[in-house]
């Protein structure tokens, strides 16, 4: 009777700890990783287009990333829209394919990505913890309809701490993981 909840939160944190990889794969660590240009937006006759949209992105070498665009009017769209970024690249073109080198990160700029990993790690604890609390108030409303008793209240809060530490868990190692890969040299 109150397992649609927990299995209801549950699924939410799930999808909070992989929204929060997601996040982290456009992090730059040091080498050339394609999804770095997921969030980047290009205007694109009148449309924000994700660049991935409007051709292939690879990586032939650890440290370049290539872009050849389907529509080659687009090169200096897709530049600007890389200069704007937060990324700090600085795109090349020879007319067909743009190419963008990944500079090796000093110690200062591993130490400040690490810290954005850590704030983004406790914003999606702090997630799973809302979808915890918002879990609660609905069984402990469907205490008060008589729908559950005190020992089931119990048993459910239980089981949805549980299923909280474990997202909880998730989520502290993905940021690990993620850390220990910006500092690696």
């Amino acid at each position: 009777m109150y397992k649609p909840v927990i299995d209801e939160a549950r699924e939410k944190m799930k999808k909070t700890a992989s929204a929060f990889q997601r996040d982290l794969q456009s992090l730059r660590a040091g080498r050339a990783n394609p999804q770095l240009l997921d969030r980047i937006m290009v205007d694109y006759y009148g449309t924000q287009t994700p660049i991935n949209q409007l051709g292939n992105i690879g990586s032939p070498e650890p440290r370049l990333l290539t872009i050849s665009l389907w529509d080659p009017k687009t090169i200096p769209l897709v530049e600007k829209a890389i200069q704007k970024s937060d990324l700090g690249l600085n795109p090349s073109n020879d007319g067909k394919i743009i190419r963008l080198a990944v500079p090796e990160l000093n110690e200062e700029r591993r130490r400040e990505l690490s810290k954005l990993v850590r704030k983004s790690a406790e914003e999606a604890k702090v997630a799973a913890r809302s979808i915890r609390r918002d879990a609660m108030e609905q069984l402990k409303k469907m205490k008060k309809s008589t729908e559950l008793t005190e020992d089931d209240l119990k048993k459910a809060e239980e089981e949805l701490q549980k299923v909280t530490d474990a997202a909880i868990k998730d989520i502290d190692k993905i940021g690990a993981d993620k850390e220990k890969e910006i500092m690696e040299v």
